[in-house]
């Protein structure tokens, strides 16, 4: 009797998907520890030209007024992107009270800061909203919005300063100066994109991995474009007052979104080395190296440990409530 043939498993839909997968997991991580080599050796190439009895007098030249300026920036900054979970707490429609998002939010930042945004970005506002009393669809929608908001005025800000020459990268990177504007214009493209569904072009819904998901309204995106944009700029002042103005704004500016990008690419936690292997680098000739790495030092300390120690504490208050 004939015999049926068994069907070819070996290109099925399924196994392709998965041949994809794999070759984008390989890809994705050995692009990152490319990366990390790259900052490792800028970085070392950087640290062995330090006098680090300098940076210390460096740090202790620090004025009052000069940190109390940088730690009330820090207190807005911080402010603001918690403002980003607000958002989300309209957009999902959430009964939750402006206090406790504002809790959660604050906690989540500053653990994002110091420990990566997997556990203070992720894990923690999954643990902090559920207990509120949040569905999960709601919280991914929350950290989703906080997440675009966040990058949103990333983007407007570094299409600016590529457009206008501001952003300057060292010949031996290899990259040509006028790839530069091009990447601008693609930053404006994205953000572009964004209003453009949100204003009501194209589909207001569609579903992600079985999640219901709608563009927020145009108010909304000016909102977050706004909030955003300030909360950099904020960013890069503080550093700009530790730097003591000897470098222009818009040169720190560029330098420390580039650092940004750098860091989220190689998910090192707080951006430990990334952050000054950038600086270092890009600002090489314009500063002695100590006086770069004291500012860096002092910006870390007033933007990511010190915002850390209420975290710490307001979320023992909160783990101690819930078990009672």
């Amino acid at each position: 009797m004939p015999t049926l043939a068994k069907p070819d498993r070996s290109c099925t839909p399924s196994r392709t998907r998965s041949r994809r997968r794999s070759w984008w997991w390989w890809g994705r991580h050995a692009l990152t520890l490319l990366f990390i080599a790259v900052v490792v050796l800028l970085l070392a190439e950087q640290v062995t030209k330090i006098d680090w009895s300098k940076v210390l007098q460096a740090l202790k030249a620090y004025t009052g007024w000069t940190l109390a300026a940088a730690a009330g920036l820090t207190v807005v900054s911080h402010l603001l992107f918690g403002g980003f979970d607000q958002l989300g707490r309209r957009y999902v429609g959430s009964p939750l009270r402006p206090a406790q998002v504002a809790v959660v939010a604050g906690i989540c930042y500053a653990f994002t800061l110091n420990m990566g945004a997997l556990i203070g970005g992720i894990a923690f506002r999954y643990r902090l909203y559920s207990r509120l009393g949040l569905a999960a669809p709601d919280i991914t929608k929350i950290y989703a919005l906080s997440v675009l908001s966040n990058w949103l005025g990333y983007l407007i800000l570094l299409g600016a300063l590529l457009l206008a020459g501001a952003v300057h990268v060292p010949p031996r990177w290899g990259i040509p100066a006028g790839l530069l504007p091009v990447l601008g214009v693609a930053c404006w493209a994205l953000v572009a994109g964004y209003a453009a569904m949100c204003a009501g072009v194209g589909r207001r819904r569609f579903t992600l991995k079985g999640v219901p998901i709608e563009w927020p309204g145009w108010r909304m995106a000016l909102v977050q474009g706004g909030m955003s944009i300030a909360n950099w700029l904020i960013m890069g002042w503080i550093i700009h007052l530790f730097i003591g103005g000897r470098v222009d704004y818009p040169t720190i500016l560029g330098v420390m979104l580039l650092s940004a990008v750098a860091g989220a690419l190689t998910h090192v936690p707080a951006g430990l080395g990334v952050l000054e292997a950038v600086f270092l680098t890009l600002l090489a000739g314009a500063l002695p190296p100590y006086e770069i790495l004291a500012a860096l030092l002092a910006y870390r300390a007033i933007y990511y440990l010190c915002p850390l120690v209420p975290a710490v504490a307001a979320y023992a208050v909160l783990e101690a409530r819930a078990r009672r």
